[in-house]
């Protein structure tokens, strides 16, 4: 127990100095959505502090680290490109800034050091691995790594369908039906929830791995109730309209499914 706080400790303590420093920048770019972009690097990070401080070299310590850094590296920068680099606020963040109206600076450092917090907590897999005396790569864990690797690659596709969509300048306004689009909402994050049933089967090989299913069920409650499908549906209907509802009748608000026929 001593050695688990202790790593939780030192985790935390990098990953809020991260946080920290993304705030400072927010401040001068006025752009929030870079917190979304810290998020995703501070769950690798995180797994490399276990991973320096545990003193577990074996394989699946090592596998799990690839895993986090192969997927914080590729949404971090996909976010970073898309939504801070030359780009206007996302207008989630448009809308909070509006909402809070005073003691910015504060809240959004609260707001910051809040999304610091969940990484370390989401890092509960590669705590559990790290502290596993186990050295051998079991078969839940290939399991884990399997399903894992299927979330990250339609992610990827998701994604890519989207940015493909918005920058045909035809389609400025409209809502993206486009391959994996035309049959979930929101497809990416479906399999971004997939990722994180990926790293809770892995930890499932380790002792007290079970604790880590709590992960892709606090990702559900996050996408489901805070900033995931309610913000962003809540933006599509202020820029969107008519057509989005339309596209909210007809489409799986999650689960890539057949579309449905509108009510009349």
């Amino acid at each position: 127990m001593t050695e688990a706080l202790s790593l939780v400790g030192l985790a935390w303590g990098a990953v809020a100095l991260w946080m920290l420093a993304l705030w400072v920048v927010h401040l001068v770019i006025r752009n929030a959505a870079i917190v979304d972009v810290g998020w995703t690097f501070g769950i690798p990070l995180a797994t490399a502090v276990y991973a320096w401080r545990a003193g577990n070299d074996g394989p699946r310590l090592g596998l799990l680290l690839v895993m986090t850094v192969v997927w914080g590296t590729r949404l971090g920068l996909y976010l970073l490109l898309t939504r801070v680099v030359g780009q206007p606020e996302e207008g989630r963040y448009v809308e909070i800034r509006r909402r809070w109206a005073t003691s910015l600076p504060l809240k959004f450092f609260a707001f910051f050091q809040f999304q610091g917090a969940i990484d370390v907590l989401l890092s509960l897999p590669a705590l559990t691995v790290a502290l596993s005396p186990s050295q051998e790569l079991s078969a839940v864990e290939i399991a884990g790594f399997v399903t894992w690797a299927v979330g990250v690659a339609g992610e990827v596709a998701a994604d890519w369908q989207l940015h493909r969509f918005k920058a045909d300048p035809a389609n400025a306004g409209r809502v993206c039906t486009a391959g994996l689009w035309r049959h979930s909402r929101h497809p990416n994050y479906f399999f971004e929830w997939l990722v994180w049933v990926g790293f809770a089967l892995y930890a499932l090989g380790s002792p007290f791995g079970w604790l880590a299913l709590a992960c892709p069920a606090l990702m559900l409650y996050f996408l489901f109730r805070v900033t995931g499908i309610p913000a962003t549906e809540a933006q599509a209907l202020r820029t969107r309209g008519k057509a989005y509802r339309r596209y909210q009748e007809t489409t799986s608000a999650f689960v890539p499914w057949f579309s449905r026929t509108p009510p009349r």
